[in-house]
């Protein structure tokens, strides 16, 4: 089973910077598709960013052009590179392994979920 470690949330002021990290144990990392999802209070939690094993990307509307998800396959570790935030990217941030086809593209997440990371942007 895999388990998965999110850190680097904080504190940041908005139009800041901020990377999250998720390190990954247990299996074979490289070949995984994963995700970066997050949480906001009273709020469903939503995909953000999405990496294949192969490296292809895809984020969500309201963080495209602002957040880099990026992988270290040597290192087992998923990256969330967060510029120019905004007070509504406050949310716990989670990773997690995520299906994903040719066909039908990222799909839902799979197994089980870390501890997340906690970001807050003040305005």
């Amino acid at each position: 089973q895999v388990q998965l470690k999110e850190s680097g949330g904080g504190l940041v002021q908005a139009g800041e910077s901020l990377r999250v990290s998720c390190l990954a144990s247990g299996s074979i990392f490289s070949t995984n598709d994963m995700g970066w999802y997050r949480q906001a209070p009273g709020k469903q939690r939503e995909l953000v960013a999405a990496i294949t094993s192969s490296g292809s990307t895809n984020y969500a509307d309201s963080v495209k052009g602002r957040f880099t998800i990026s992988r270290d396959n040597a290192k087992t570790t998923v990256y969330l590179q967060m510029d120019s935030l905004k007070p509504e990217d406050t949310a716990v941030y989670y990773c997690t392994l995520i299906s994903y086809s040719v066909v039908g593209g990222f799909g839902d997440p799979i197994g089980s979920w870390g501890q997340g990371t906690q970001v807050t942007v003040s305005s």
